[in-house]
């Protein structure tokens, strides 16, 4: 017969290996994705979900932000930098059980540059000349000029390899190449994927994750404490964080983003350089990150990630000066202002938005706050270009270049920016790409094209048992390959 002390031995070995065998996970996000197709959207939301997890392109960035190889294992360039070989990884399969392989490049990337592309990035693929497939498992890329930086475009999830036979229906029902497969979608409360037994390569932990959509901060941190939701990698409710700390069952993970937070102007609507210099000096970077952000945040003075190495601190440009805002607005007869200000979902933007608000009022410009969904704030002002304000953070990696684009959402149209933008585009050598990049920062703070708030911080918080999770967000991913329960 057992004794109790050896019986209760037993129990919590037994306990404590059912904790490490777990296998399913719940992942909170603020934001449900309009769609599931990253080829065909521009919200985070959509690789939030999907990017590694169940699509997955030549190349991909790793968790600290270098670019790692995925469905091609090498790749090599011709000594004049136009042709690129990419050597396929071998026996992969679509989720749908087809083989992938160098005509799904060929197709994927194709369908990306066409001249009828719906992808949000199709910048990123302008300067291929032609795509083939030199054998089943060898793609050769041609370039119109240079481009040392390919292999970081191929890594987007704007770039991520699909198949012909189901690339129309990736909206609804993805099919990737991941090492997880889409399961359901329960519109307005979660997205679940289930692991891919026939994964290419080493397979998760994880047999299932269910992505669950919370955007109101107190129900977020409800669930947290409740246990409903595992882990909330971008947690919105920064102000409770010292709750998550103070308590052994969570952890508390902070780290960086690419996320350029930015009041966003209208430049087609708001022509006059001294107006817009006029909104940028009218704003507190400060007392947004500790009012809406609750002093996660590091203040910016131009669209770019303070610790990436070429960054240039350009905050004095626009520092906090009401005075100067208001000698401006008289300089541009704007004394009697009034702009419509459309804020997305996030708290950032919110809480944010109502700061700004406040901020512009002081210097004599009145707003119109209008609350937008984000499928609303995507039809409107990303597509739509109607707004004259508003407030989103630009998650995407290493995105200055988005200023090259006229027909971007913020209208801004100059062509020796576009001329910066293709100099760096043909450029290969460290020091001259460095100096472009400086010489862009300067540029765009100097025209007042936004107003620059903060780089966003990435709070998450997770069950301590959790390991894996990204600290820092090189792209907006919540990447699960390496995510594990311990005991």
């Amino acid at each position: 017969m057992l004794t109790r002390t050896a019986a209760m031995l037993i129990l919590l070995a037994t306990t404590g290996s059912a904790l490490a065998q777990q296998t399913d996970i719940s992942i909170g996000m603020v934001l449900e994705p309009p769609n599931l197709d990253p080829t065909a959207g521009a919200a985070a939301a959509i690789d939030e979900v999907v990017y590694a997890n169940v699509f997955e392109g030549l190349t991909r960035f790793g968790r600290d932000g270098q670019i790692e190889p995925s469905l091609a294992e090498s790749w090599e360039t011709s000594e004049d930098g136009l042709t690129w070989t990419f050597d396929l990884q071998d026996g992969v399969t679509f989720h749908d059980g087809t083989t992938m392989d160098a005509e799904d490049v060929v197709f994927t990337l194709d369908r990306a540059r066409a001249e009828d592309s719906t992808n949000a990035q199709k910048v990123l693929f302008e300067g291929i000349e032609r795509v083939e497939a030199v054998d089943p498992t060898t793609v050769r890329i041609t370039l119109a000029q240079p481009n040392g930086n390919l292999p970081f475009n191929l890594a987007w999830g704007d770039a991520v390899i699909v198949a012909p036979g189901s690339a129309e229906n990736n909206a609804t029902d993805p099919v990737g190449t991941g090492p997880f497969m889409f399961e359901t979608w329960a519109q307005g409360d979660s997205v679940t994927l289930t692991r891919h037994d026939d994964y290419w390569g080493e397979a998760p932990a994880l047999e299932r994750a269910t992505f669950r959509f919370i955007s109101d901060p107190n129900a977020a941190f409800a669930a947290m404490m409740a246990g409903d939701i595992d882990a909330f990698p971008n947690f919105p409710a920064p102000e409770t964080l010292a709750s998550f700390e103070a308590d052994p069952r969570f952890s508390v993970i902070v780290g960086s983003t690419e996320g350029e937070t930015i009041l966003a102007i209208n430049n087609a609507n708001v022509t006059d350089i001294r107006v817009r210099e006029a909104i940028a000096h009218a704003i507190d970077r400060q007392a947004i990150i500790d009012g809406a952000m609750f002093g996660y945040g590091t203040p910016i003075g131009t669209h770019f990630a303070p610790h990436n190495p070429d960054y240039v601190d350009l905050t004095g440009m626009s520092a906090y000066d009401p005075e100067r805002s208001r000698e401006l607005l008289s300089e541009a007869g704007a004394s009697d202002l009034s702009l419509r200000l459309a804020l997305p979902p996030p708290s950032y933007a919110r809480r944010g938005g109502e700061i700004v608000a406040s901020q512009l009022r002081d210097v004599g410009i009145e707003t119109e706050v209008t609350n937008l969904e984000w499928a609303q704030w995507l039809e409107q002002v990303f597509n739509g270009h109607d707004f004259d304000l508003t407030i989103v953070s630009h998650t995407e990696p290493m995105d200055i270049n988005i200023y090259a684009r006229p027909d971007y959402y913020f209208g801004y149209d100059d062509p020796d920016f576009q001329d910066m933008m293709a100099r760096l585009e043909a450029t290969a050598e460290p020091a001259e790409r460095s100096a472009i990049l400086k010489e862009a920062q300067e540029k765009i703070a100097s025209d007042y094209v936004n107003a620059y708030l903060f780089q966003l911080a990435k709070t998450g918080v997770a069950d301590a048992r959790i390991e894996g999770l990204w600290e820092n967000a090189p792209t907006q991913a919540n990447d699960l390959t390496g995510v594990r329960w311990t005991e």
